[in-house]
């Protein structure tokens, strides 16, 4: 009699324990999901944003080169000004990348940390 009372009480915990495992299973995989989805939702948007930004600035560069070229009375000149512009740009941006790299570190993993 208690052999048959343990027997079932057994089986009751694995049945408990199996349901455990099948939803925290269920849980993990929706929120990998949602996870995955924020991240290609956020990819794309940056692709966006992205695009557009450097479609305006060729356009905006393109136009600065042509009117300081004409001030100048030499379009070489204006482009070589402008292009200047992005080279000093890009030294700028290598000198401090160290301090422009933990800020975003920081909020991505803010922002991952977050979900977990």
């Amino acid at each position: 009699m208690a052999f048959d009372e343990l027997k079932e009480s057994i089986s009751e915990a694995e049945a408990s324990a199996r349901s455990y495992l099948d939803s925290s299973r269920e849980f993990y995989k929706l929120k990998a999901f949602k996870l995955l989805m924020k991240g290609v939702t956020g990819f794309a948007q940056a692709a966006f944003i992205g695009i557009a930004v450097v479609l305006a600035l060729l356009f905006l560069s393109v136009s600065a080169g042509f009117y300081i070229g004409a001030e100048l009375e030499n379009t070489a000149l204006g482009f070589l000004i402008v292009g200047g512009f992005y080279i000093l740009l890009g030294i700028l941006v290598f000198i401090f990348r160290r301090s422009l790299v933990k800020p975003l570190m920081a909020r991505f993993s803010e922002l991952y940390f977050e979900e977990i």
